[in-house]
């Protein structure tokens, strides 16, 4: 079974920065995908970045220049850098892995951007 636990969240002013973690246990072998999605009150679930296990990574172009999502493969772990923040940013943001077709999710972390 594999537990994704994410931290990091928290309040931020307008042109901040935050970073999250994003650790996960169990068995997740050699090739998946990680990726951070962020869901505001009354929108959808949406992807924000992912990466792959080789390492190529994909963005949605409202965080692109903005965010930067990395990997530790020691460590089973991502990270989502998060800079020059915007108050359309807030919402809670969710880790999730993808191995072998299945995606497992963490309990997300609230990110809120206001001054």
């Amino acid at each position: 079974q594999v537990q994704l636990v994410e931290s990091g969240g928290g309040l931020v002013q307008p042109g901040g920065s935050l970073r999250l973690s994003c650790a996960a246990s169990g068995n997740i072998g050699s090739r998946n995908v990680m990726s951070w999605y962020r869901q505001a009150p009354g929108k959808q679930r949406e992807l924000v970045a992912a990466v792959i296990s080789g390492g190529v990574t994909n963005y949605a172009d409202s965080v692109k220049g903005r965010f930067t999502i990395s990997r530790d493969n020691a460590k089973n772990t991502i990270y989502l850098q998060m800079n020059s923040l915007k108050p359309e940013d807030t919402a809670i943001y969710y880790c999730k892995v993808w191995v072998t077709g299945r995606d497992y999710w963490g309990q997300g972390t609230q990110v809120t951007v206001s001054s």
